[in-house]
């Protein structure tokens, strides 16, 4: 989920944990857990700070580790054991569930997602998206916002929380029939598919949906029951033993992309002095671009890559900006 939902299930933590006995009769507890729920809400995402490195370290590591199962475990104890440190007289138990309990919360919630997360680590390195849920969600945002003025007018909170948990527990299981009826009509429409990425949108009736064939890579979307097909690519084997691709997926950024995305195309374009090799996710179709890529630029007599990139852009021309080729000669 994005950042400001993931704000907002903090405090709705703090909410139900009033609920506890020991939390309610204990200020200081309350005050400790709603910390702990706050920063717990948001540890597993500590590792945006990878972006400062570079786009590949962090497509490849983002969700992945500090989602994974191992992390979980850690970010409880060692966000209790620090709260915990400056509040001595409380319940370490209690803390401990509480925060646990928003850092599992917080991946829980994003393998519904289309982005998806290695939470079956160290089991699998596998990225689980189930790809029904947006990364925001307006109506699980402001259902989180209508409680939070519910608990500042006054109601009860820890039955307040409950309600509205409730509420979003039934809208999930929705939305998890919801694309059960997608997929089944896309079976009913498609012969031999291997594989079927959805996307869900702010709109209730609207998905993105990428197919995978054994020939074909259909990019699409359905609406109100129906499905419109925008793109179809037919879909090549990559030509590993072309030298030239060989090189590109060498490539830090290349490696990257291809660690996280699960359906893509590749193209390669050739220049007087260089061939560029094109790899691009079909999963977020967007005003008829496809803005997550991964290139890769190779000297066709020093079989060496002079550019690359992975990450979203939104037009060629801020692609090429990313890239900044500089003239061979100048390499």
């Amino acid at each position: 989920m994005d950042t400001g939902t993931h704000i907002v299930m903090g405090v709705a933590l703090g909410g139900l944990a009033t609920l506890d006995p020991v939390v309610q009769q204990d200020p200081q507890l309350f005050n400790a857990v709603l910390i702990g729920t706050l920063v717990g809400s948001q540890a597993p995402d500590f590792d945006t700070v990878l972006k400062l490195r570079n786009n590949a370290v962090y497509i490849r590591h983002h969700r992945g580790i500090t989602h994974s199962m191992p992390a979980v475990a850690f970010w409880g104890i060692s966000l209790t054991g620090l709260i915990y440190a400056f509040n001595p007289e409380v319940s370490f138990l209690h803390l401990w569930l509480w925060t646990f309990l928003a850092v599992i919360l917080h991946v829980f919630v994003d393998v519904f997602n289309a982005y998806g997360t290695q939470a079956y680590r160290p089991f699998t390195k596998r990225w689980v998206a189930y790809g029904f849920i947006n990364t925001f969600d307006p109506y699980i945002f402001l259902m989180h916002i209508a409680g939070i003025i519910a608990w500042n007018l006054g109601a009860n909170p820890g039955l307040t929380w409950l309600l509205i948990y409730f509420v979003i527990a039934m809208y999930y299981f929705k939305r998890f029939f919801d694309k059960r009826e997608l997929v089944k009509l896309i079976h009913e429409h498609f012969d031999d598919v291997i594989q079927i990425a959805t996307s869900p949108t702010i709109r209730q009736n609207e998905w993105r949906i990428a197919i995978t064939t054994n020939t074909h890579f259909y990019v699409g979307q359905a609406e109100n029951g129906h499905i419109h097909i925008l793109d179809e690519f037919v879909r090549k084997p990559i030509p590993t033993e072309d030298p030239i691709m060989q090189k590109a997926m060498t490539d830090h950024n290349i490696r990257a992309f291809l660690s996280f995305s699960p359906v893509y195309r590749w193209e390669m374009s050739y220049y007087d002095e260089y061939t560029e090799v094109r790899f691009i996710d079909l999963r977020y179709r967007a005003k008829g671009r496809y803005p997550f890529v991964a290139v890769a630029q190779v000297d066709d007599s020093k079989m060496k890559i002079i550019n690359s990139y992975t990450g979203w852009v939104f037009s060629e021309e801020k692609l090429q900006d990313k890239l900044d080729l500089l003239p061979l000669d100048s390499q």
